[in-house]
């Protein structure tokens, strides 16, 4: 995964746009924390020792906690080491996983009384293991989508903002709809929700009798931005938070257009995802709920500069990405 420092600047450019396995283990604290550990790079903490944010145990919510996850008093996350700042990235140590994912998992598991635990693993595996219920809850910018619905409960926690990337000297200058792409050289992480959305554009001009893109895909983030940066490919369709912090940082790319995660008919929304009927959403729920009335939440999105992508309420199975036909 590739590690990128973060300029004092970050907070307000992002205000304005609107690893190996381990765990990251604390008890809850009597008190909210204030998070205040000394920046370790141009005003955000990159260190390993991230001095998050907490939250106070709720009893009423810690009782609803399923059996089976409440045994061995921690809550197992998973994360993805495919992730880029600022949601999921590794700390100046280059082996403590860090990000907004982290802190509101840890907020999260406060609120139910449970440790903290993170599993890194790759995106595909996380939905394996939140299916096999090895993964007690995915905290990893996760989209609700009527197909994901069938197999997993979801509780919200940010808006979902998508946006496109290309090279600071390019041309382009605006892509808002189907046509802005027709014939161009473009980059998606396979089997996300930016795929769909991408795929469908093509179609549309394909059907249209306009050129069709060229579709690459890569794995990691910092390989798309190699390709962005080299011609390979003229734009890169990926989730807001990770283009403009990238956008703030290394200032040779630029966003030219921003959409909803869920489409152009639905405003899409990032949760956390555990598996159906384990009886364990309902109470993540309550638990978001809390550390949003409580303010703690926003300090989290505002801390990385993402304040811009709150929710008023966590809703659960809200109505997600449309299921693709066929």
């Amino acid at each position: 995964m590739r590690r990128f420092a973060v300029p004092a600047a970050l907070l307000i450019f992002l205000a304005a746009c609107g690893a190996e396995p381990g765990s990251e283990n604390a008890a809850a604290p009597p008190a909210t924390a204030a998070g205040s550990a000394a920046p370790s790079s141009g005003g955000v903490n990159t260190s390993p020792d991230q001095q998050r944010i907490r939250a106070q145990k709720v009893d009423a919510i810690a009782a609803q906690v399923p059996p089976a996850v409440a045994a061995d008093g921690k809550l197992l996350v998973g994360h993805s080491g495919e992730g880029a700042p600022p949601l999921g990235f590794l700390a100046d140590d280059d082996t403590t996983y860090i990000g907004v994912e982290t802190d509101l998992a840890q907020l999260v598991a406060d609120v139910l009384g449970l440790e903290y635990a993170s599993e890194i693993s790759s995106w595909e595996n996380l939905f394996v293991g939140a299916k096999s219920g090895k993964l007690e809850a995915v905290f990893n910018n996760v989209t609700v989508t009527e197909e994901r619905k069938d197999i997993y409960d979801f509780a919200t926690y940010r808006v979902d903002q998508l946006a496109w990337q290309v090279a600071a000297t390019s041309p382009i200058t605006a892509i808002a709809k189907p046509a802005d792409i027709a014939g161009l050289k473009v980059s998606v992480g396979s089997g996300t929700n930016q795929e769909k959305i991408l795929l469908d554009w093509d179609e549309q001009n394909k059907d249209a009798g306009l050129k069709p893109a060229e579709i690459s895909y890569y794995n990691l983030y910092g390989d798309a931005l190699l390709a962005l940066k080299s011609g390979r490919i003229q734009a890169y369709f990926g989730p807001n938070p990770n283009i403009a912090y990238n956008v703030a940082v290394g200032k040779d790319t630029k966003i030219v257009g921003t959409a909803s995660g869920a489409g152009p008919d639905l405003q899409g929304l990032i949760a956390a995802m555990t598996l159906k009927d384990n009886g364990l959403v309902k109470p993540l729920n309550e638990a978001l709920n809390t550390v949003i009335k409580d303010g703690s939440y926003q300090k989290v999105l505002d801390r990385w500069g993402l304040g811009n992508e709150a929710i008023p309420e966590s809703q659960i199975n809200p109505p997600g990405l449309p299921r693709q036909e066929g």
